[in-house]
């Protein structure tokens, strides 16, 4: 048995993050998405949040599963037992930041694999972050994102407009 474990912020999870995991779960008997804390990157959707909405959109998958962690991905990927960490490019913008971090992880834990994925061509632009900046200026995300996810990102925004507007 193969455990993969695809990380990341997913802040919020795209139809190319769901594009990833899909392809990624044909290919490895469990598929861990590992969810990060990142509370440096000052994701808009807590830990918990983003669980719960990754559960909704990828609970379907049979093999695959949804946790949250904290610190670093090499104790991540050895409690889970991945001998594969997937990861996502979808430019070659991508390509030196991914390097590097595949570098640092086969330095941290030589035993576990860096798998790359390019997403399908229609989801190659997608960015969470994009995402989130689009819909936080008012833009339609409908595309790049899940019904679920959409409904998500409406109900924070108005509470962090909501919250604004006390301030």
């Amino acid at each position: 048995m193969v455990i993969a474990v695809y990380p990341g912020t997913f802040d919020p999870l795209t139809r190319g993050h769901e594009d990833i995991v899909r392809r990624a779960a044909g290919l490895f008997s469990k598929l861990v998405v590992g969810i990060a804390d990142s509370s440096a990157k000052k994701p808009i959707f807590s830990l918990d949040e983003r669980l719960q909405i990754a559960r909704e959109v990828l609970g379907h998958y049979s093999n695959v599963e949804v946790a949250g962690f904290h610190g670093l991905l090499k104790d991540f990927a050895r409690e889970q037992e991945a001998r594969v960490i997937v990861r996502g490019l979808r430019a070659v913008s991508d390509f030196e930041y991914e390097f590097q971090m595949a570098g640092m992880n086969r330095y941290l834990l030589p035993e576990v694999e860096t798998m790359f994925l390019t997403p399908s061509d229609q989801y190659q632009f997608i960015s969470g972050s994009i995402v989130r900046e689009i819909a936080l200026l008012g833009g339609d995300v409908s595309k790049f994102v899940f019904p679920s996810v959409e409904n998500w990102l409406k109900a924070k925004i108005s509470q962090l407009k909501a919250s604004n507007a006390t301030n």
